[in-house]
C-alpha cells in the first residue's frame, strides 16, 4: 500500500498566476461596484448641494411672506383697536342719548303749565310781549322771569312761532 501513496505528489501551497477564472470576474465586479458607488456619492452629494440650495431660496421667501404677514396682522389690530375705540365712544353716545330721550319722555308725560300770561306750545312756554327796546333790555327782562330769548333757527320753530302768535293775534316781523 504505501505504493499507491508514494505517486501522488504532495500538493504545492503555489498560487496560479492564471486569470482566466472565476477570481479574474469576482475583481471586474469589484471594479463596476467601487465605480457605481462612486458615481452614487457624486449624484448624492450634487442632489444634497441642489437641496440646501432650495432650502436656502425657500427660507428667504418664506422671511418675506412672515415679514409681510407680521406687518399686515399688525395693521389689523391697529385697525381692530381704533374700531373698538370707535364702538365705546358709539356706545357712549347711545347711553347718554338714551338717558337724554328717557328723561325728555318723562318731562313730555309730564303735565307742564306756563306761568300766567305764557302760552304752551309743546313743552314749551312763550311769553309774547309787545314792549319794544333793545335786545340787551329784552334779555335783561326774560332773564329776570327765569326765562330767555328765542331765536327761531328753524322751520320748525318758525311755524310753531306763527301758531301761537296766531293763537295772541300778534304779528311778526322778520328781519
Amino acid at each position: 500500500m504505501e505504493e499507491i501513496y508514494a505517486n501522488i505528489e504532495p500538493a504545492s501551497p503555489k498560487r496560479s498566476t492564471n486569470h482566466t477564472g472565476p477570481r479574474s470576474s469576482k475583481r471586474r465586479f469589484h471594479s463596476v461596484d467601487f465605480l457605481c458607488l462612486g458615481l452614487l456619492s457624486v449624484f448624492l452629494l450634487v442632489g444634497l448641494v441642489t437641496l440646501g440650495v432650495l432650502y436656502h431660496d425657500s427660507a428667504v421667501e418664506l422671511s418675506a411672506v412672515k415679514e409681510n404677514l407680521t406687518e399686515r396682522l399688525q395693521a389689523s389690530n391697529d385697525e381692530l383697536s381704533s374700531m373698538t375705540e370707535e364702538r365705546d365712544q358709539l356706545k357712549a353716545n347711545l347711553t347718554e342719548m338714551t338717558k337724554k330721550r328717557d328723561r325728555l319722555e318723562s318731562l313730555s308725560k309730564q303735565k307742564k303749565t306756563c306761568p300766567a300770561g305764557w302760552i304752551t306750545s309743546g313743552c314749551t312756554c312763550y311769553l309774547l310781549s309787545q314792549e319794544s327796546g333793545s335786545w340787551d333790555e329784552g334779555r335783561k327782562d326774560c332773564k329776570g322771569r327765569g326765562a330767555d330769548l328765542v331765536v327761531i333757527n328753524s322751520p320748525e320753530e318758525q311755524v310753531q312761532c306763527d301758531l301761537v302768535c296766531s293763537q295772541m293775534n300778534v304779528k311778526i316781523h322778520p328781519l
